[in-house]
Parts: C-alpha cells; sequence; structure tokens
C-alpha cells in the first residue's frame, strides 16, 4: 500500500533518480525471480525464472514465470506459464524450485522441480509448442524423485543426445531419450561427484537425508552444463550456506571433471546463488541472483546478468557484481511499432499480472512509480504522436513521457480515463511536443501521476 504519497512521488523522482539512472540489476524489478535460466532461440533470449512471493519469510514459491529480450536490456515479461497445479500429482502452492527449459524439434520442454504429496523431492517436465504455452504435463507422474532431486538442468550435445543433470547434497545425470522426456538407460551419480579434485575441497556439510555431518566437496546444488569450444563446462552453487559460485570442466559429458575455482563470489544479501551462462550474438552472458531489491532478502530474491570473456585458455575469469550490469544493448528499440508496456529496462513500484497466455500489461500502478525504456531508437524523423492503451475502474492518471532522465523533458503527457473495468482497455492518443527534434537514440521514462488509490492498467504504447 502506497502512503505518504508526496513522500512517495519524493522518492521515486528524486533521490531514486541517480542511483536508477544508469542501474540493470537486477534486470527484474516488477518480482520477485530467483534461478534464472536463460535459453537462446534464434534471435531471442529466452529467460525462465522461479518466483518468490512478496512476503516470502520462506521458500515460497508457486510457480514458474517467463521473460524475453532480443537487446538484453530491455525485458518483455512473456507470463506465468507453469505453477504447481500444472502436475496433479504435485503438492501444491509450494516449492516451485529451480528449473530450466529446452526447445527440441519444435517441442519446448520445461524441467522443473516441486513435491510429491508425500513431501518427496522430484523432477517433473511440461511440455508445449511455444515458450507461452499452453504448458502440460508431459507424463503424469515424477520423471525421477528422492531426496536432494531438485535443480535440474538440460543439454543437447553436437552429437544430438541429450542430458539432464540435478542434485541437492548430491550430483545425478542421465541421458534421455530422443522423446527428451524419459531416460535411455537411467540416471547414476556424476564420476567424481565425491572427489576434490573433480568438485573442489572437502568441507563438513550436514547430510539431510542421513541426519547428520559428512565431508563432502565444494559442490552443492543448482548444477548449469554447457559447452565451450570442445570442453564440457558444470557451473554451480559452492561451498555450503552462504554460496558462492564455482565451477568444473571435463573433456567429456562423462567427467574427469576437474575443479576450477570461483567464478562469483557470494550474493549480496543472498545466501544462495543460482544461474548460468549463454552466449548470444558473440557475446557471453552469465545469470545469478541476489537480494538487492526493495525488500529483497534470501527468500525474495533477483534477477541479474553480467557480460563476461572466456580467457584465453578456455577458462571463465572470475565476474564481479555490478549494478550497471549490461552497459552495450545488442541492438536499439524501435518505437514506431507495438511495445508492450512489460517491456522494462528498469522500474519502480508497479507489478505486472500474473496470468498464463500471451496476452500481459501492467498493473498496480501508483502516484510516482515509472518505468524505463532502453535504447529507443528514434530515427531522423520527430515523432508527432504518443498512443497507449490502457484500462482503469477507478479514476484513471496521467502519463508522463520523460526523455533521458526522470527529470529530462516531459515530450507527452497522456490522460489514461476511467474505463469502468480494469480489462476495459481503450487507445489514447495525445500529441508530442518538445523544444527540439528527437531524433536518434534516447532513453525513455513513463512516470505515472493521479490520485491516492491504483491508477490504471498500462497495456502497450508507440509512437507515431
Amino acid at each position: 500500500m502506497k502512503k505518504n504519497l508526496l513522500k512517495t512521488v519524493a522518492i521515486a523522482v528524486g533521490l531514486c533518480t541517480f542511483n536508477t539512472i544508469v542501474a540493470q540489476n537486477p534486470i527484474i524489478q516488477t518480482m520477485y525471480t530467483p534461478d534464472p535460466a536463460p535459453f537462446v532461440y534464434n534471435d531471442t533470449v529466452f529467460l525462465f525464472v522461479d518466483h518468490d512471493e512478496d512476503d516470502a519469510q520462506y521458500f515460497s514459491m508457486k510457480d514458474w514465470m517467463l521473460y524475453s529480450t532480443d537487446d538484453m536490456v530491455n525485458w518483455t515479461y512473456r507470463g506465468t506459464q507453469v505453477n504447481t497445479a500444472t502436475f496433479e500429482w504435485a503438492k501444491q502452492g509450494d516449492r516451485a524450485w529451480a528449473s530450466q527449459a529446452i526447445e527440441r524439434n519444435g517441442k519446448w520442454y520445461w524441467y522443473v522441480c516441486c513435491n510429491t504429496n508425500k513431501e518427496t523431492d522430484a523432477l517433473a517436465i511440461a511440455v508445449a509448442n511455444q515458450p507461452t504455452g499452453p504448458w502440460k504435463d508431459a507424463i503424469g507422474k515424477p520423471l525421477a524423485e528422492g531426496f536432494g532431486f531438485i535443480d535440474p538442468t538440460v543439454f543437447i550435445d553436437d552429437d544430438g543426445k541429450a542430458y539432464l543433470f540435478w542434485g541437492n547434497k548430491g550430483l545425478w545425470y542421465g541421458e534421455l531419450n530422443d522423446d527428451m522426456i524419459s531416460f535411455k538407460d537411467g540416471y547414476k551419480e556424476v564420476p567424481g561427484y565425491r572427489d576434490p579434485k573433480a568438485f573442489g575441497e572437502l568441507q563438513s556439510k550436514m547430510n539431510w537425508a542421513a541426519g547428520h555431518n559428512e565431508m563432502m566437496t565444494q559442490y552443492e546444488e543448482g548444477p548449469w552444463i554447457m559447452k565451450y569450444n570442445g570442453t564440457y563446462y558444470l557451473s554451480y552453487p559452492a561451498g555450503g550456506v552462504p554460496e558462492y559460485m564455482g565451477y568444473s570442466t571435463a573433456p567429456s559429458i562423462h567427467g574427469p571433471w576437474t575443479f576450477r575455482g570461483r567464478i562469483m563470489n557470494e550474493a549480496q544479501n543472498s545466501f544462495t546463488i543460482h544461474g548460468g551462462n549463454i552466449e548470444f550474438k558473440g557475446r557471453h552472458f552469465m545469470f545469478y541472483h541476489n537480494g538487492m531489491l526493495p525488500n529483497g532478502e534470501g527468500f525474495r530474491r533477483s534477477c541479474c546478468v553480467e557480460e563476461f570473456k572466456f580467457n584465453d585458455d578456455g577458462s571463465i575469469p572470475f565476474i564481479p557484481f555490478t549494478k550497471e550490469g549490461i552497459r552495450t544493448p545488442i541492438k536499439n528499440l524501435n518505437p514506431y511499432k507495438r511495445i508492450e508496456a512489460e517491456t522494462i529496462a528498469y522500474s519502480y513500484g508497479l507489478k505486472n499480472d500474473r496470468q498464463a497466455g500471451t496476452q500481459h500489461y501492467i498493473t498496480s500502478i501508483h502516484t510516482g512509480d515509472w518505468i524505463k525504456v532502453r535504447s529507443v531508437d528514434f530515427g531522423d524523423k520527430k515523432p508527432t504522436q504518443f498512443t497507449a492503451s490502457v484500462a482503469s475502474e477507478h479514476d484513471g492518471g496521467f502519463i508522463e513521457v520523460r526523455l533521458d532522465n526522470l527529470n529530462g523533458d516531459i515530450i507527452a503527457s497522456l490522460k489514461a480515463p476511467a474505463t469502468g473495468e480494469e480489462d476495459n482497455w481503450q487507445i489514447i492518443e495525445t500529441k508530442v511536443h518538445s523544444q527540439k527534434p528527437i531524433i536518434g537514440v534516447h532513453d525513455i521514462y513513463f512516470l505515472f501521476r493521479g490520485g491516492d488509490k491504483e491508477l490504471f492498467n498500462f497495456d502497450w504504447w508507440t509512437f507515431k
């Protein structure tokens, strides 16, 4: 609930302005988004994430969300596509933990972990014809179950063979059949999992299954399997609690694995760290989570990303945490086509919906909330009109379109009227006005103003 609106506006426009002009991390601000799992498909990065509830005091997690980008700086919400109810055999409304998805032969497979009704850790598979669903339970039962059977990572090798790795306080893997929903020859412990040469020096850790401490390697949970220049890389949260991100390499998917050390330090304001890396448009990106959003902490975590380059010998360099994140976008955004309101580089105060499907919008908008969109290319012609789709069951409000920062020139002011219902959408237009031509590349900000209630929902926008 928003209290003291003048104070809220002062915080949003004044104190937050300096910190958010250059900030990119965490990359999603509308929801808490731990355990990021990016996947490159054609010219798009799809980001599959879990979801910590806003009031979580432990791991309160009910569903999995999807985001995407084609520029690595503006992220579009693509829906809350899968939840525990997708799997009728699973414990409902909780334990929607880490996941990863992949495409093969025109179908998408989302490997998640949850609990059975008997409180057993289990791996599940959802399947769809496209990443935005609809998704359904692929096999109607767990793919595998047992203590520590969480955090699946999936990989298709150059020879077409697919593998699934997973595990907390244990590390297992198995080759998948071509159907991607069954194991070819079962699964087994990763060779060398208990060897300090493979996964780091031994330390005392609690073996929850056995009920006592044991000497274990640095590997903790959350594996991420990938291949680069013929070498296999397995990165993972390491060292216990708090976790840092470490990695091991091997000449074969079956090992032998060699511990290579630390990639990232212990996450900021979070006792866990979880993520993985991708190559996109010839550049390399490492994803992880921290607890640095407002009200964030170890049970309310958020996705971040850093760019890096492999060392000449193929090793992964130590990657420091930054607030700036990705400094140079892959491409610029075209403002003369329809842009979804849920396409955001950074934001303050608002939320996205929690629906499945393909139709999404920004909600919970109050006075002083704002959205930043990076690298908007107006080209060499001055825009003359700003158009937006809005809906409000209350009094509505205003969208101020500001250039380059929250205190920048107001180039358009659009009144969002009361439409009677929160999903009764109206397309509203207003003129663009500026003392100097608006050309070239700019960041734009949408600053929302109005009364003391929730103002309106925001679906999409465009310039003409």
